[in-house]
């Protein structure tokens, strides 16, 4: 029996008043879930990569729970949180080990149209995305938020609206602006034909 959204969101809220108990009892809710975006990060990785989906939910696990406390708003907004977590572990990783080489060999166009399908040292420069995506950030929080919350966190748009306390409409017309400012700004710099 999948969990309610009720459920989870009542749980995360216990987690976020101090209840122990409540985070020992969410894990085994939320696992799946979790275990499935921390795939999406790893399935298009290159063969061979030394970081694992487990590895990364692990990682990203370990990092939630170590967090300053978080004031968890609901079900949504608490995978919002661990898509973010999990950007950031693979974005480090790949600036620690020099793993993804702008331009490099085998680079393609930016494809952000399939929400969480990072596509880490194959479609995806996935350190040129982060650097572009901070600049937008600078420029517009909210349209980076929103291809945070649908391309790295696989929520749809009602979830994303919901997170951004939008409407359904602003998140379509922020992640159709957006998408198109990230595919140009990851190509800049780019050798032509790449």
């Amino acid at each position: 029996m999948e969990p309610s959204v009720h459920q989870i969101t009542g749980l995360l809220q216990a987690w976020s008043e101090g209840e122990q108990a409540a985070l020992e009892r969410i894990i085994p809710l939320v696992y799946k879930e979790l275990h499935r975006l921390a795939h999406h990060y790893i399935a298009r990785e290159r063969p061979g990569h030394i970081l694992q989906t487990t590895a990364l939910l692990n990682e990203a696990y370990l990092r939630l729970v170590d967090s300053p406390k978080t004031s968890w708003q609901n079900r949504a907004h608490f995978f919002a949180i661990s898509a973010q977590v999990m950007r950031r572990i693979l974005v480090d990783w790949a600036r620690s080990r020099q793993a993804v080489k702008r331009g490099g060999e085998g680079a393609r166009a930016l494809d952000l149209d399939e929400p969480s399908a990072v596509a880490v040292g194959q479609s995806t420069d996935l350190v040129a995305l982060d650097d572009a995506l901070n600049t937008l950030a600078a420029l517009d929080p909210r349209k980076s938020r929103v291809v945070e919350l649908r391309f790295f966190g696989g929520l749809s748009v009602e979830e994303t609206a919901e997170v951004l306390k939008v409407s359904p409409e602003t998140v379509q017309r922020d992640w159709k602006f957006a998408k198109s400012w990230l595919r140009r700004e990851v190509m800049k710099g780019r050798p032509v034909g790449t």
